[in-house]
């Protein structure tokens, strides 16, 4: 493709991104503007925002490459993800959220859980936990997003990191949560386009649906031998259960990422941007068609990206390149024409700022609202304290990006994912749904929730405990725990203990119900 045209898509789409966040800043005039959108925001906007935070290059980048490796199992994934990531989040979850946020006038997912139990405690620790793990999922988006620019452009990877950065903080801090959601919007629609077109051209690649499945069938004998000790039986099959990629796919990627996008703070919140349950429920549609798009799509492509890898080189996909992170980058500038490739680089830049910019909104968020101004009382700039977070976010994030080991986007992401299912998913349903939810009890379980997986991914899970080398330290041995126990998410463990601990201490405990937190659970729901 021409350089010229290149440049000039990219100074359009870069235009763009300026415009929104000035459109943004010119809309924010204060904190409820800059951190809930004034609770305005259209359905559709809504519905591409969420969806455009929530797929990110981990999913297209990270997820897709893991697919490559282990295959269609993937789409199960894809079920959860509309299933729960959509339905019972916009359903059930986001109609009590978006009521419950506007009567405490809340603005931020641990200022709600603050509020609803009165608690400044509840409200720090959730900002602290959010400032100090966020940026590993953050890290994960940054590091698939300078991949693609890495293979499209062949530029330095460092080079490509510093670009992204830059980009995605300058309209966060300009325009705020409405700067943010605007660009979302818009990148949504260039990601699904783009995943339209990718799709497509997979296919016919493929020879259609039908020949790539039946060729995937006739080459489970290339299968590397390491891979199927580990359980894996083909592109097009469930891995053997109890085996060590079968825990994976079931507890960590299925139920762990699946289930614990009802936990994200950076989703959660945006079900308090619009006016009323109605808008909620017609963002159900278009939020479901975007997932199974985006997802879907990622976890077909990176399956069938091991036929082009055949045919070119007679390898697989992880024969040909060891570090999944770089199987659909490869891909994309390989096998697709440089036209293309040119578009679905925007599709993918755009759903790397979109989440980033949603990441580094909420971290900014946690440290300025609630940890400085509503927890420590530092009552004067508060959108001045949140921008200071974001770029302390952002600086944290790219020393992450740097140190992080290959092939870590599905790992890191999934790792997230399942600390903020058993630090906050219990007690979060409980304040949304249950009247007799107590303070201790949301502390004791948030605790309990945050500890148990701490402990398990240092000391007992195979694939992290591994890395930090504490359990080889104290007893001579990679893990405390045998198999399958070591092979099991910590969050299979962690979620029933901090749901366990939550409902026995409300059942021993008691609070006294201030008058606003009487009207949470009152029938009549606007």
């Amino acid at each position: 493709m021409n350089p010229v045209w290149v440049t000039i898509i990219i100074i359009l789409y870069l235009s763009a991104l300026a415009y929104l966040g000035v459109k943004g800043y010119s809309q924010t005039s204060n904190s409820s503007d800059y951190l809930v959108a004034g609770r305005k925001i259209h359905p559709l906007i809504l519905a591409l925002s969420y969806g455009a935070a929530f797929i990110s290059t981990a999913a297209i980048v990270g997820f897709g490459g893991m697919a490559a490796k282990v295959g269609l199992s993937m789409f199960w994934l894809v079920f959860l993800n509309i299933f729960v990531g959509i339905f019972i989040a916009f359903a059930v979850y986001g109609r009590r959220m978006r009521q419950i946020g506007y009567i405490l006038q809340a603005h931020t997912f641990p200022e709600v859980m603050g509020r609803r139990f009165n608690s400044k405690f509840i409200q720090i620790f959730g900002g602290i936990f959010i400032f100090i793990l966020m940026p590993i999922y953050t890290a994960a988006v940054l590091i698939g997003g300078a991949r693609i620019l890495q293979e499209t452009f062949m530029v330095d990877y460092n080079f490509s990191l510093m670009i992204f950065s830059l980009i995605v903080t300058f309209y966060v801090l300009l325009g705020g949560i409405k700067g943010v959601m605007y660009a979302d919007a818009m990148q949504g629609g260039i990601m699904f386009m783009g995943s339209i077109f990718l799709i497509f051209f997979t296919v016919r690649m493929a020879g259609g649906i039908r020949t790539a499945f039946e060729t995937l069938n006739t080459v489970k004998d290339r299968i590397p031998p390491e891979l199927v000790e580990a359980g894996h039986q083909g592109w097009t099959a469930m891995p053997q259960g109890g085996s060590p990629l079968w825990w994976l796919i079931v507890t960590s990627l299925t139920i762990g990422v699946g289930i614990g996008v009802l936990a994200q703070p950076q989703l959660a919140v945006r079900f308090m941007m619009v006016k009323s349950k109605r808008e909620l429920y017609r963002s159900l549609v278009a939020g479901s068609l975007f997932i199974l798009i985006m997802v879907g799509g990622s976890y077909f492509v990176g399956t069938l990206s091991n036929l082009y890898f055949l045919q070119e080189y007679d390898m697989l996909a992880v024969e040909y390149e060891s570090n999944i992170d770089r199987i659909i980058p490869l891909y994309i500038r390989e096998a697709l024409p440089p036209w293309f490739m040119y578009l679905f680089m925007l599709s993918i830049l755009s759903a790397a700022i979109s989440t980033l910019s949603s990441q580094f909104h909420t971290v900014g968020t946690a440290v300025g609202r609630d940890v400085f101004q509503k927890g420590l009382g530092l009552s004067r700039g508060a959108i001045l304290l949140t921008r200071t977070g974001i770029v302390i976010a952002l600086i944290v994030t790219v020393i992450l990006s740097y140190y992080l080991p290959a092939g870590v986007i599905a790992q890191a992401t999934a790792m997230f994912f399942g600390f903020c299912t058993a630090t906050f998913l219990p007690s979060y349903t409980a304040a949304i749904f249950w009247r007799k939810t107590t303070r201790k009890s949301v502390i004791a379980s948030s605790l309990t929730g945050f500890f148990v997986t701490l402990f398990l991914f240092l000391l007992a899970h195979e694939s992290t405990a591994s890395v930090f080398g504490v359990s080889d330290l104290l007893i001579g041995s990679e893990t405390i725990l045998s198999e399958p126990f070591n092979l099991m998410d910590p969050l299979v463990i962690a979620l029933p203990l901090s749901t366990l601990i939550l409902i026995v201490t409300a059942l021993l405990t008691e609070d006294e119900v201030p008058h606003i937190t009487r009207r949470l659970f009152a029938k009549n729901d606007q």
